[in-house]
């Protein structure tokens, strides 16, 4: 994954991960699998596992513990009111942010081929 899409995805990964608990109860382990079958590949199983940490220290997740066949017990995440309230607030912020930088792409765009219609008359 290039530099500039793997620093972009550190900004959004927390709203992502939201959004995934939001439809459904997760291991950190299916959590990142999910990221991987979707094209992000490098994603580190440690790095969500440390983001599901700040998580449940913000309250923004319920955990529960699952006995698991191998091993200790396994945490079960499920997204609670606080973190739907956040995951809205993803949102808006998402939508605020992806209509600027997208009205920002037409606008150089325009310019961009405006600039070579002139470039091209002379």
């Amino acid at each position: 994954m290039p530099k500039q899409i793997t620093e972009m995805l550190k900004g959004t990964l927390e709203g992502i991960v939201l959004a995934i608990l939001a439809s459904r109860a997760a291991y950190g382990y299916e959590i990142t699998s999910w990221l991987r079958e979707q094209g992000f590949s490098e994603i580190a199983e440690g790095t969500v596992y440390a983001l599901l940490v700040r998580m449940e220290q913000r309250a923004l997740v319920d955990v529960e513990k699952v006995p698991s066949e191998k091993g200790p017990p396994r945490k079960m995440y499920t997204l609670n009111a606080a973190g739907r309230e956040y995951l809205d607030e993803f949102w808006r912020n998402w939508s605020f942010l992806a209509e600027r930088i997208d009205r920002l792409h037409r606008e150089g765009r325009l310019h961009r081929e405006g600039r070579l219609h002139r470039e091209g008359e002379n």
